[in-house]
């Protein structure tokens, strides 16, 4: 699969030495407000998570003149293996990335990993009902909303929704006869 990006931005794994970029960016004001993060938390208080490799999940970076500007991740939810087939995805973008096809470049290669390359078959997400260009992006990837979930997060003093949205692989592997 060729994977879609521009001259100035490079889309690749996020390695354990990332992870204070990562951390400031899931910090940095016109980031965090889309996330489950909170404001002034210390970079700190996030770098053991990202450090950590994750065997059964991809993690990936979005750069522009070597700077992280985008994070995507799909984890592994539930250890059970009845759930082995699952990932949650996480994802985002600072600020310069946004509108920029930049959210598009990390799921496209986060959805090229699950379905081509680890026997994922089902990913699950949660998404602020107010993010009308996320809520876009992954309804133009299949996913499909699931729920909605009144009051689930504290947003600027106020609750609000989320969406739980789902997508499952469109082509299930099969045995090559």
């Amino acid at each position: 699969m060729e994977y879609p990006e521009t001259a100035d931005i490079l889309i690749r794994a996020a390695e354990p030495g990332d992870a204070t970029a990562i951390s400031a960016l899931l910090g940095q004001i016109g980031t965090f407000e889309g996330t489950l993060q909170l404001p002034d938390m210390p970079v700190a208080s996030r770098l053991e998570a990202y450090q950590r490799v994750d065997a059964q999940g991809c993690r990936l970076v979005a750069l522009s003149a070597g700077e992280v500007i985008g994070f995507a991740g799909l984890h592994v939810q539930h250890p059970s293996l009845r759930r082995s087939h699952v990932r949650s995805l996480a994802i985002a973008l600072s600020p310069q990335g946004q509108g920029r096809g930049i959210g598009k470049m990390l799921m496209t290669r986060a959805l090229d990993w699950a379905d081509n390359w680890s026997g994922v078959l089902r990913i699950e997400l949660m998404v602020q009902a107010d993010n009308d260009r996320a809520i876009a992006l992954y309804r133009g990837l299949g996913f499909v909303e699931e729920g909605r979930h009144k009051g689930y997060a504290l947003k600027g003093g106020c609750y609000i929704d989320s969406l739980s949205m789902a997508r499952l692989h469109p082509n299930p592997p099969r045995i090559n006869a």
